[in-house]
């Protein structure tokens, strides 16, 4: 006899357990599938244990540059062991969380690996051995996993995808970075601090190639001071392993292929989702092993969602919530309740934020797509140097810039660079989320002193007003 409930989420990444969250919310008898830890990638291997390794990386910086705010530190060292350690723990405490926030909302946590029956029904293989699961609606949220190189399979020795980089078994000292998205950076970033020297190669024409070219263009400059090796237009042909390290054959932008030493490799070349051998063969329209949705999260076949990086991107925590919430109010919705609105998701309002050193973040457009999608283009940059907070905190590096139409003032787009941009970028999400205009956000009172300040006067910069350059 099967368990049934009104929605199963298969999945307990940030989309998967905050829609299970919602869905008990809005008084609907839900469970969880989840294969290995509540929580997923994002929790337990991904956002938050990277942040807390970045974060001792940050502190190590500070200590070694301890002179620049008139303090005196000697002998200090960095316990990689110590560091990874306390890494692992705050991911243990968000798992613990998420187990908790399952009993509160009385969501039942169905352990082991889901493969769908039918659209709404499917089986779990675990420990227990093998449950059969129904419900009026499944929500598909099983995330994705790093993609590999054909010529550069993850062995955990000396090639390594990123749960590798996060525990790993000793300190590279000559450490190849192969992408320079977001998760490929800001690996590059903790090592460096922490004292390896580092090679990026992009084969593109610039790092981080989706964020504004002018930051692309700062945050390389930053990086190439901070000790860095950039590659860009470049590529890794081949790689070979041995006890002893890794030798990989680069082509360099102008065509010259060269072979160097490295002791590790850590291979950031994009994800790939979770999609295969679960029962979604027939029941899901498929590109490129990506679930296609309409904007509330259904699939083709009546009763079955998806969610998060299983879909197409971008592939964000945070989208992975917003359209968790999306999905669950939907299904409410669906299921006879008239008091919740679902509303689509705009994936021109979701910010993105690399968490290197400098910090970048953004959201909405940048110049050079508004331009190719026909706007007339007013643009403002101000820089940290112009800010009295930054220079307070050391941290004159960096600067914000905002792109605005012309025409009607409409906010298109935000770009920052520096000191806790990730922290900041989301007053201008909420501007674009109100539909924001030049106007307001001219009008708005920003406190002193703060880093906040310099998101003004970019607008100001924009219609030729900054006050303080």
């Amino acid at each position: 006899m099967a368990d049934k409930y009104d929605v199963i989420v298969l999945g307990s990444g940030p989309g998967g357990y905050v829609a299970a969250i919602r869905c008990a919310q809005l008084g609907l008898k839900t469970a969880i599938v989840e294969r290995e830890l509540l929580g997923g990638i994002c929790l337990n291997w991904g956002c938050i244990p990277t942040k807390a390794l970045l974060r001792s990386a940050e502190i190590f910086h500070y200590m070694q540059n301890a002179g620049d705010y008139g303090l005196k530190a000697k002998e200090i060292e960095a316990d990689l062991e110590a560091v990874v350690k306390r890494s692992r723990g705050v991911a243990k405490q968000l798992n613990q969380g998420v187990t908790h926030l399952m009993k509160k909302n009385k969501i039942a946590v169905h352990m082991g690996e889901g493969t769908l029956t039918g659209p709404t029904s499917l089986t779990v293989k675990g420990d227990k051995g093998e449950e059969k699961l129904e419900a009026k609606h499944v929500i598909v949220a099983t995330g994705a996993r790093a993609r590999d190189l054909p010529f550069a399979k993850a062995d955990g020795k000396r090639i390594w995808t990123y749960r590798h980089a996060m525990t790993p078994p000793e300190m590279p000292k000559k450490l190849l970075v192969i992408g320079s998205g977001a998760i490929g950076i800001e690996f590059a970033s903790f090592y460096n601090d922490m004292g390896a020297e580092v090679t990026v190669v992009e084969m593109l024409d610039r790092i981080v190639p989706v964020e504004d070219k002018d930051v692309s263009a700062f945050l390389e400059k930053s990086l190439t001071k901070q000790g860095m090796t950039i590659m860009t237009g470049a590529g890794v042909e081949d790689i070979k392993t041995s006890a002893s390290g890794v030798k990989a054959k680069i082509k360099a932008k102008d065509g010259k292929v060269a072979e160097q030493d490295f002791t590790h490799v850590i291979v950031a070349v994009g994800i790939q989702p979770n999609t295969e051998s679960i029962g979604l063969e027939k029941l899901a329209e498929m590109e490129k092993g990506f679930i296609q949705i309409d904007p509330y999260g259904r699939t083709k076949s009546k009763g079955l969602w998806a969610i998060g990086d299983c879909t197409p991107g971008p592939w964000l925590a945070h989208k992975a919530s917003h359209e968790g919430v999306t999905a669950a109010e939907a299904i409410a919705q669906e299921l006879g309740n008239r008091d919740v609105h679902p509303h689509a998701l705009d994936r021109a309002n979701i910010p993105g934020c690399t968490y290197c050193h400098p910090q970048v973040a953004s959201v909405g457009m940048t110049e050079a797509k508004a331009k190719e999608a026909g706007h007339e283009v007013k643009a403002g940059t101000f820089p940290f140097i112009g800010n009295g907070k930054a220079i307070a905190l050391g941290e004159a590096e960096g600067f914000i810039k905002t792109v605005f139409d012309a025409k009607t003032g409409e906010l298109l787009g935000a770009h920052m660079i520096g000191a806790e941009v990730t922290e900041l970028i989301q007053g201008y999400t909420v501007g674009k989320q109100l539909e924001t205009t030049e106007a307001e956000l001219m009008q708005t009172v920003f406190p002193h002193p703060t880093l906040s300040e310099m998101m003004h006067e970019s607008v100001l910069a924009a219609y030729g007003r900054a006050l303080h350059i």
